[in-house]
């Protein structure tokens, strides 16, 4: 346990977003919400999919990355961007700055997945390795922008980052209106807890009453255990899981000081229900899923929270998965089915 959520974190408003949704149109993709009617028959009930592994560089990360990178005054972009992260934000980071002209640097775990990797070089992103279990990567990563003069930009512990991924609540409650429906959830990853922060902000704002609610990997369920305690809980102890994009060791303090008062509550999945929702979505629904993108999804498909005769909305925020660990996920999951 450490300190507390404090009251004076800046906060996300709902006009921030919506300002975010203007600095990204015509970068970022507006995902749309598909559904399947065989998944529904699974459940029961109405499963609403907002697809964001077809979001440029195969995850969410791209809307925070943009809405962030897009701010920084041009007498300070020539020096660059640095940023840490397993994969997804990585390769945000590095798409926003290559579409805006501005070098970047990126800090990646060494048993980072090869295919976020070279994604992330492919967008001209110089990477520099660290240990996961040992090494400190904030301040890698701070001593690192000092010696460049560059700008840091977190993964998720920032108001533009967290306005920058709240564009997804903002779409859905379009669609969703499209649609003609009020949906009785909306179930999100959580990480580190920026997507969902933002997402739960539009939510509030623009489809009042429809709880949020947070899924993580079991081990890791550090956002739904700080929720219940009011402070700021650490993952657990030696926890492993393959969900790579949510293995933050605890949520942020701004992203926790939202969450505190935008969420119903949360899930944990373990990788076997994850296996599942892999297997599923490809099945059913033709999307290539990576583990950390699929836990929402998990969290419905395994009835952690009751989806007969409701409509649940379900984010997948990333498709950036190994071919090895795709075809393992397939097969985990036959071997669970069995």
């Amino acid at each position: 346990m450490t300190s507390s959520a404090t009251s004076s974190a800046p906060a996300v408003t709902l006009a921030d977003i919506q300002a975010a949704a203007q600095r990204i149109k015509g970068h970022a993709v507006r995902t749309p919400l598909i559904e399947s009617p065989a998944l529904n028959r699974v459940v029961g009930g109405r499963i609403l999919v907002k697809p964001e592994m077809l979001q440029r560089t195969g995850s969410f990360k791209f809307r925070g990355a943009f809405n962030t990178v897009s701010q920084i005054p041009e007498r300070l972009r020539p020096a660059g961007v640095v940023a840490f992260s397993s994969g997804n934000h990585a390769q945000g980071v590095a798409a926003a700055a290559a579409q805006l002209g501005m070098p970047s640097t990126i800090l990646m775990p060494a048993d980072a997945p090869a295919i976020k990797v070279e994604s992330t070089r492919a967008w001209g992103a110089e990477i520099v390795f660290f240990d996961r279990e040992k090494d400190d990567r904030e301040a890698l990563a701070r001593k690192l922008a000092a010696d460049k003069g560059a700008y840091v930009v977190p993964p998720f512990d920032h108001p533009h980052v967290i306005a920058g991924q709240g564009t997804i609540g903002l779409e859905i409650a379009e669609d969703v209106k499209a649609l003609g429906v009020k949906p009785d959830a909306v179930v999100v990853p959580c990480g580190g807890g920026g997507l969902i922060a933002g997402t739960s902000t539009a939510i509030a704002g623009a489809l009042p009453g429809v709880p949020v609610y947070a899924a993580e990997p079991a081990g890791f369920d550090d956002t739904i255990r700080s929720l219940k305690s009011g402070q700021r809980e650490k993952a657990q102890p030696g926890a492993k899981s393959w969900c790579d994009a949510l293995l933050a060791p605890m949520p942020g303090e701004i992203t926790l000081a939202i969450n505190r008062r935008t969420l119903a509550g949360g899930f944990a999945v373990t990788d076997d229900e994850v296996a599942r929702a892999i297997a599923l979505a490809f099945l059913h629904l033709k999307l290539v899923v990576e583990p950390g993108g699929a836990v929402a999804l998990a969290a419905v498909l395994s009835g952690k929270i009751e989806a007969r005769n409701r409509t649940i909305v379900v984010v997948c925020s990333g498709g950036n998965i190994d071919p090895g660990v795709f075809a393992s996920a397939l097969k985990r999951a036959e071997l669970v089915n069995n």
